[in-house]
């Protein structure tokens, strides 16, 4: 029987993520910030293909969350179709996250699905981290994957970039400036008021959004994006 033959149980699916796994790639975990106390250190070049190979199976998903083991819970949001990744689904799941790329993970899959700008500003207001910064993850995701939504709505998030700039917290602040960055390259209307809110911010006397709105000017102001943008470098 092939790997894409077989029938996948949450038990052949875990068995198969530890197979996969090396004390080296939990190493590299650590390293870039995110929890591998529950990990068996398989890259997404590995995760990737195993779930393409599994195929979409949301009845696999929560039992491999439940599981608790890391490479499982990104395993459960590739095999689960944005459509079936209800509010409540996310909401649940996000109650769990401790590591940044679970949190962006879920994230790139919620933006595909319809509505769920709603959930930004209630994500916002939550004070854990890593359901702070799923808002602005996604946020930037939706500017890359909501290809009909209005850019309304994008101008809409500014006052919330504005007003969480000054979160201190390391997996908040950078959320803030990759939102406030995508906006901003997301279309030539865009690019104006979040490129001025971005140099607002670099005046800004608090040091964190400082650095959001300088971490932002300079992408927004860099040839590649203006180039992109098909719009003119500033004068001097």
């Amino acid at each position: 029987m092939s790997a894409s033959d077989q029938a996948w149980t949450a038990d052949t699916v875990l068995e198969a993520l530890r197979a996969a796994g090396s004390e080296r790639n939990r190493a590299g975990m650590a390293r870039f910030g995110i929890d591998a106390s529950r990990a068996f250190g398989v890259p997404l070049s590995v995760l990737r293909p195993l779930a393409r190979r599994i195929g979409r199976s949301p009845e696999l998903a929560q039992p491999l969350w439940d599981s608790g083991c890391h490479e499982a819970r990104l395993m459960a949001i590739l095999l689960t179709p944005p459509r079936l990744l209800t509010p409540d689904l996310a909401f649940s799941w996000l109650e769990d996250i401790r590591s940044w790329d679970l949190c962006d993970q879920l994230t790139n899959v919620l933006a595909r699905r319809a509505g769920s700008d709603e959930m930004v500003p209630v994500l916002a207001v939550d004070e854990r981290e890593f359901v702070r910064r799923s808002a602005f993850a996604l946020i930037a995701w939706r500017a890359v994957h909501a290809k009909t939504a209005p850019d309304s709505e994008f101008l809409g998030y500014l006052d919330l970039i504005r007003r969480f700039a000054t979160d201190e917290r390391n997996f908040v602040w950078k959320a803030v400036h990759w939102a406030l960055r995508q906006i901003g390259k997301r279309s030539i209307d865009l690019h104006g008021p979040a490129l001025k809110l971005a140099e607002d911010l670099s005046a800004s006397p608090d040091k964190t959004a400082r650095k959001v709105g300088r971490a932002a000017t300079r992408e927004l102001t860099s040839e590649k994006v203006l180039a992109r943008l098909h719009k003119p470098p500033p004068e001097g």
